[in-house]
């Protein structure tokens, strides 16, 4: 992996470019004063994805999480009209395949566990179809934003599969039994207002400009947020494993990490001072 600067150096703003000096062909990242910006690069398909998608999306999870690249928050979208518009039904690792779990295991699942051990906070911004495991992808955003032109749809029953991707598990969190069920076995759209009434999305904007406006502003006050985001995160993806005698005991125990960062110190000086706090994420 290479890192090709441009720009202004003292910005630290780089593009991630592959072994061989390209771009990497279906993911694009880019990272710009904390933000680690990762889209989906196939607008020709809606951001389906394929094989090379798949790959490129874990060499980016794994240039984010370097320290020297200095990311505190992961913005995730979509190149052109759409978010992305699940799997590419005509590339040979896609759920078309023989064994379809087998894909799952290798490919997905090692990317969703990814995303959710992150030490950052993660930002979505669904600009157009989020369809499928699309739809997976973007609920795991702590954040969720989307235009009015968004909408989400768990499309695996129209071509006769189950949901994947934590579907499954995420859905009947969100929404309740009820509407994820209905979501799943109708293979609906849901209109990204509706998604919104009904807990889905956290920020909803008109048009995808003000969409990428919106999610950036986002991501840049996470990543300029104290350590105590990531470890909020950790804490509540820990809840729907834990008992509640298991959480309060990961409380204590994330609260000690908390208390003794500099951060924190930080935070308690800020407030006494009357000022606003600079934190560095330590």
């Amino acid at each position: 992996m290479l890192v090709s600067f441009y720009g202004d150096p003292l910005k630290k703003h780089f593009r991630i470019v592959s072994q061989k000096g390209k771009k990497m062909e279906r993911m694009s990242l880019d990272i710009n004063d904390k933000v680690a910006v990762l889209k989906f690069n196939h607008p020709e398909v809606m951001n389906a994805v394929g094989r090379q998608m798949l790959e490129d999306f874990m060499e980016a999870i794994a240039e984010i999480k370097k320290p020297a690249n200095g990311a505190r928050c992961l913005l995730l979208t979509g190149e052109g009209r759409g978010f992305c518009a699940g799997a590419n039904l005509q590339d040979d690792t896609g759920d078309n395949s023989k064994d379809s779990g087998g894909s799952l295991r290798h490919t997905y699942h090692p990317i969703l566990f990814e995303l959710r051990g992150l030490n950052m906070p993660m930002v979505t911004a669904v600009n157009g179809a989020a369809a499928g495991v699309g739809m997976s992808f973007a609920l795991m955003g702590d954040i969720v934003c989307a235009s009015k032109s968004g909408f989400f749809l768990q499309a695996f029953a129209k071509i006769g599969l189950v949901p994947d991707g934590g579907s499954t598990f995420m859905l009947p969190r969100l929404v309740g039994w009820g509407r994820a069920l209905e979501l799943s076995l109708l293979a609906e759209r849901l209109p990204a207002e509706q998604a919104q009434e009904w807990g889905l999305v956290n920020r909803l904007y008109d048009d995808n400009d003000a969409l990428h406006e919106g999610a950036m502003g986002i991501a840049k006050q996470l990543a300029n947020g104290p350590k105590s985001l990531s470890l909020i995160r950790k804490a509540y993806w820990s809840t729907w494993q834990n008992s509640f005698e298991q959480q309060l005991e990961l409380e204590a125990d994330l609260q000690s990490q908390a208390g003794s960062s500099s951060d924190f110190s930080e935070g308690v000086s800020a407030f006494l001072q009357k000022r606003d706090a600079e934190f560095k994420g330590e």
